[in-house]
């Protein structure tokens, strides 16, 4: 799908028509794939690289424009289980127009950071700042549900916490590899800043933006760090809560077990000839079942307070 876009009082507006200078490909279809190659002499590797999510952050100079790809968190949905993931944008800035390559589709412009635009260089560097501030949403994002699977951990008899855990730890190290790779994008392109054709003010811009993604890898590698450290210790608690829940299991089988030893040894109608008084003028079966239950029920509490109790002096 093709949008075209233009600036606009400093801003960026969506316009129907083709004279817009910032073309916008989302997830390009085969025919768009061959406009691309063919009339706006975009290699067909570079292109493929665009929308490859294992591709790394690069720059490369063509004779009529200059390539760049970088990495931006994939937008997160409840399909993806926990796993956060990352995907390749494609750049292609030529002299009077910028081509921004994505593989979904996905509101790039709708933020405040695209203010203030002069060139389609600062639209370029907007779209790379905007990434930076997607990785660090994602990050606090990460941050809350390791928060709320850790509570959920704490009183879990299972592993399915525990494993969307080791799936955050895993989206972390991509999005660690991510950032680190978007930060030599940048540095690269401080140094071609002259072949960018970059202003002084533009210069600065990338200089902040190293220092934004160096916040964000440091965030992120805390985050890692933390989340690694302490899995382990988490799985500790997922087996004391079963050993915990076993033992109480264990106090009530030991429970039941001995009533039904004295029931066996008797039996309800041994129980029934020693609770008939012959002399009774009432039916005494109600009575004898009553005084059987309550008896049984009396002994199983006993015994079940008594294990607890020997479990307990044994800590």
């Amino acid at each position: 799908m093709l949008r075209y876009y233009q600036i606009n009082n400093a801003k960026i507006a969506e316009t129907d028509n083709t004279n817009g200078n910032i073309l916008f490909f989302v997830n390009p279809t085969d025919d768009e794939k061959r406009l691309l190659i063919n009339d706006y002499k975009i290699d067909e590797h570079t292109l493929n690289s665009a929308l490859d999510p294992d591709e790394l952050s690069r720059i490369e100079t063509e004779p009529d424009h200059i390539a760049i790809i970088f990495k931006r968190p994939k937008n997160y949905s409840s399909k993806d289980d926990f796993h956060f993931k990352v995907v390749s944008t494609g750049l292609f800035l030529f002299s009077k127009y910028l081509i921004i390559v994505l593989p979904e589709d996905v509101p790039l412009f709708e933020s405040k950071l695209f203010n203030r635009l002069n060139s389609i260089e600062d639209v370029m560097l907007k779209v790379i700042s905007r990434s930076i501030y997607h990785f660090m949403e994602h990050l606090k994002v990460i941050n809350m549900i390791a928060e709320e699977l850790e509570q959920k951990i704490n009183r879990a008899m299972e592993n399915r916490y525990l494993i969307n855990m080791f799936t955050l730890e895993k989206s972390l190290i991509y999005y660690l590899n991510a950032i680190d790779s978007n930060g030599v994008l940048i540095d690269k392109m401080k140094a071609h800043s002259t072949k960018l054709n970059f202003s002084t003010e533009q210069v600065e811009t990338l200089e902040d933006l190293i220092i934004e993604n160096h916040q964000c890898y440091r965030q992120a590698e805390i985050y890692s760090n933390i989340l690694g450290s302490l899995i382990s210790a988490r799985a500790s608690i997922v087996n004391n809560n079963l050993s915990v829940i076993m033992k109480k299991l264990n106090a009530v089988v030991i429970s039941i077990a001995v009533p039904s030893f004295f029931a066996g040894v008797g039996g309800m109608s041994e129980f029934t000839m020693m609770t008939n008084p012959k002399n009774w003028k009432v039916p005494y079966w109600p009575i004898a079942y009553l005084l059987f239950i309550l008896l049984n029920v009396g002994i199983g509490l006993i015994t079940y307070r008594f294990v607890v109790r020997w479990e307990k002096l044994e800590k």
